[in-house]
């Protein structure tokens, strides 16, 4: 029985946002790094320092789109056995702390655990939806009904080399947010925002009025005052993640982590639009 589909806590958080004249920040960090604790620790205190909406990664061993921090995360939480159990655990762990969460996870995982089971597990621990950067909508039909059966988001990646007839193909297939890929290549920090973002920003809202927000190089404040000038969400991973590499240890990572997002909220409040 399909369940109508009702407004998510992600359509929720970015609205408030919105109504706060306002950009929403939306964080990333992988399960089990440096531990499945540490990360729901480190996942808490970046909502609690600002962050409106978490991602949360889920590992795999073959992480095509990750650059070399997230990869080097990821490796770890792998090596330590993470497994998708403790990815829906950190789920629950932060969803109960009264925070949008969705799982960002590349498609062979959720295909292996079986696409309906994985979306009622979701569900149950409190998730919002998934981030699928490397599902194409039309091979996502799995994924739709599931999504719909239990009023999931679906946020598909749409990149600067993306047709407008693609962009409207992607964007009808969205729920929650669209999220712009700002440039090609993989995931990482970058000295500068991409020249391409506000560009493909504005190509996205001619086709949908889904908040649109930006990620892949946003790593300090100016960087997210300037993105939040013209989209209607930044998002921040390798940034964070490096935070957790270099700390000494779990309350270290943890500090860093809630340091890095009071700045990057302070950069989308500075740009008030």
């Amino acid at each position: 029985m399909v369940r109508g589909v009702g407004v998510s806590a992600v359509s929720v958080a970015f609205g408030k946002a919105s109504a706060g004249n306002r950009a929403a920040l939306v964080g990333y960090l992988p399960a089990g790094f440096p531990t499945v604790r540490g990360a729901i620790g480190a996942a808490r205190a970046m909502a609690q320092a600002g962050a409106d909406v978490i991602e949360v990664g889920l590992p795999y061993s073959d992480p095509l789109m990750d650059g070399p921090v997230i990869a080097e995360a990821v490796h770890r939480a792998l090596a330590a056995g993470t497994r998708v159990a403790d990815t829906l655990r950190t789920v629950e762990a932060i969803a109960a702390a009264g925070v949008p969460v969705l799982v960002m996870t590349y498609w062979n995982p959720v295909d292996r655990y079986g696409v309906r089971a994985f979306a009622r597990d979701l569900a149950a621990a409190g998730g919002s939806g998934l981030i699928t950067p490397d599902l194409t909508v039309e091979e996502a039909g799995a994924w739709l009904d599931a999504s719909d059966e239990h009023n999931l988001d679906r946020v598909f990646l749409v990149a600067p080399s993306s047709t407008d007839q693609r962009i409207a193909t992607i964007t009808r297939a969205c729920r929650g947010f669209v999220y712009a890929a700002s440039l090609m290549g993989i995931t990482g920090t970058r000295d500068a925002v991409s020249g391409d973002a506000s560009g493909l920003v504005k190509r996205i809202r001619e086709h949908t009025g889904l908040p649109v927000a930006v990620g892949l190089g946003v790593s300090n404040g100016a960087q997210a005052a300037q993105v939040a000038g013209f989209a209607d969400g930044v998002i921040v991973g390798s940034a964070f993640v490096r935070r957790l590499l270099d700390a000494d240890d779990d309350q270290q990572g943890i500090s860093a982590v809630a340091e890095l997002t009071t700045e990057l909220s302070a950069g989308v409040h500075r740009n008030n639009r």
